[in-house]
Order: C-alpha cells, then sequence, then structure tokens
C-alpha cells in the first residue's frame, strides 16, 4: 500500500543528497547539519537544496508523525532514514547489554523506530545502539545473540518493506563491527536478506585501507552512505579522496542516499552548501580538482 505521508518519486538513478536533522538536545555537539525543531529544521533542508533528510531523534514518541507527514510534502522532502543512537546517548541502552531485560529494552527502542520510519517507507540505522563489548566479555555468546536480535529487528522492517541498516563504526566508539567486512560478516550471520550495511566515511577513512576497496568489496550490501569527511567536517573540508569514492559508486552503481552526517562547522549553511558542492562535483560530475 502506498504510503500516504511521502511523497513518492521515481527511482533514482544516481545517489541522492541527504542532510541530517538532530531533535536531541544531548546531541547539541554532534554531527548534524541541522539543530532545533523539526519544522524549522525542514524549511533549512529544503531551501538549501536537499531532497531527503536523516532524523536523529530522543525517541519516536517525540516525532509527530502527522506533522512530520505534511512537513515533507509541504517541503517535497523524503525521510531517507531514522537513527536510533539517542537510546544508547541518552538511555546507555544497547542490544550487547548483559542485562538481558535492558537488552530488551533496547530492543523494543529500537522496534518503535522501526515502526515509524516503516510508515515513511524508511529504514532505521542500528550504529551505537549494539553497543560494545566491554573489557572480560565472552564474545562468541553475546555476537550470538545480536545476531539474532538484528534478525529479529530485520524481519520487522521487512513488514513495512523497508530495510534495516547497520552501521560500523570506527574502533574509538564501539569494539563491536568496526568494518565493512565485519559488517557484512554479521549480517551473513543473522541470515537476514533486508539487512544492510551504513558506510559511513568517517569511520571508514579511520579503519579501511582503502574506502574504495571497501564499497567495491561491499557492493550489493550497501544501503545508505554518511557523506563527511575526514575531521567530521562537511565533505570537502578533509582529507578523503571523494573523486576516488565517486568512481567507486558508479562501479557498484549505488542510487541511494549520500546522507552529510557532519559537523555544522563554520556554519550549518556552510556545511550544506561544501556537502552539496562536494556531492555535484565528484559524485555526479566526477571531476578531477
Amino acid at each position: 500500500m502506498a504510503n500516504p505521508n511521502s511523497l513518492q518519486y521515481p527511482a533514482p538513478s544516481a545517489p541522492v543528497p541527504c542532510i541530517t536533522i538532530s531533535l536531541v538536545p544531548e546531541a547539541r555537539r554532534g554531527p548534524f547539519v541541522l539543530h532545533g525543531d523539526l519544522a524549522t529544521c525542514l524549511q533549512q533542508a529544503r531551501a538549501a537544496g536537499f531532497q531527503a533528510i536523516e532524523i536523529f531523534a530522543r525517541s519516536a514518541d517525540e516525532i509527530d508523525e502527522r506533522e512530520l507527514g505534511a512537513g515533507l510534502r509541504r517541503h517535497r522532502l523524503t525521510l531517507a532514514a531514522l537513527g536510533t543512537g539517542a537510546g544508547f546517548l541518552v538511555r546507555r541502552l544497547h542490544l550487547l547489554d548483559a542485562d538481558q531485560s535492558r537488552r530488551l529494552e533496547a530492543v523494543r527502542f529500537i522496534q518503535e523506530i522501526i515502526d515509524l520510519a516503516g510508515h515513511f517507507g524508511a529504514p532505521a540505522i542500528i550504529g551505537s545502539m549494539r553497543g560494545r563489548f566491554g573489557p572480560g566479555r565472552r564474545r562468541r555468546g553475546a555476537v550470538a545473540r545480536l545476531a539474532d536480535d538484528l534478525a529479529t529487528l530485520a524481519q520487522s522492517a521487512s513488514r513495512h518493506g523497508t530495510i534495516l541498516l547497520l552501521e560500523p563504526l570506527n574502533r574509538y566508539e564501539s569494539d563491536c563491527v568496526n568494518t565493512l567486512a565485519e559488517g557484512a560478516a554479521l549480517i551473513a550471520r543473522s541470515g537476514a536478506p533486508n539487512l544492510r550495511l551504513l558506510a559511513d566515511c568517517f569511520h571508514m577513512n579511520i579503519e579501511e585501507r582503502s574506502i574504495p576497496a571497501a564499497l567495491r568489496q561491499a557492493a550489493g550490501l550497501i544501503g545508505h552512505i554518511h557523506f563527511v569527511d575526514s575531521n567530521r567536517r562537511a565533505a570537502g573540508a578533509g582529507h578523503i579522496d571523494f573523486t576516488a569514492i565517486g568512481e567507486a559508486l558508479r562501479d557498484i552503481a549505488y542510487a541511494g542516499h549520500l546522507s552529510a552526517e557532519a559537523l555544522p562547522l563554520p556554519t550549518a549553511q556552510a556545511a550544506a552548501r561544501l556537502t552539496l558542492a562536494t556531492y555535484t562535483r565528484h559524485i555526479i560530475q566526477g571531476t578531477v580538482p
């Protein structure tokens, strides 16, 4: 059934630029271009020239579904994804918690976001919410439970006709799934056909020997990309080679979202402009600096 709350567009033939919106006061210093209330951020996203948004919210309950739907229609935007990381940031919930009751609470938190995102035909993101092993933890059983939880959550996403995104994080933020290859292995272990990878350029710059090679190796599993530079600023403000990334994305025929999960520096408007300039130059045009 068609989703009544978001506009339907033809399937894209090239990556689609997307901008991040944070509705979480505790993440004020986090890598999100737009911060504040939903209505204002939607207006700013469209004014900046973006076609899609990715939202980071404290919980599913704190997003008014009707307001979001109306805002998407008004500004001709689509919802690319909903983040779940506030469950970890605010409540310290995660899927690797040794306390079963806390782990089940984390599953419920993610489930609610999956259901909200699914109403708009969008996926949820599992990044920091998968958690950390911590010192002295027996990993084999924990990984098995994590794979089972991911399979259960992916099945929930499939009921909405959507995918679920697993984001590898760098070693300083997680000790579980740091590379795309490790993410692919966990996806295979889960057996979930609609579980996909979120490839974040910032984390990949730390963990991958070659970002383009990692993208090519994971072809077919990549469902979303965080388009950001080595210093967590907008793409084009650091030292990542986006010409090579653009070539890799064309090689694997990636036509998903490129989401600016970047610090709003020197200003949100400047970060948005630079993101779109880098997107146009290196992803669409494929020109050499």
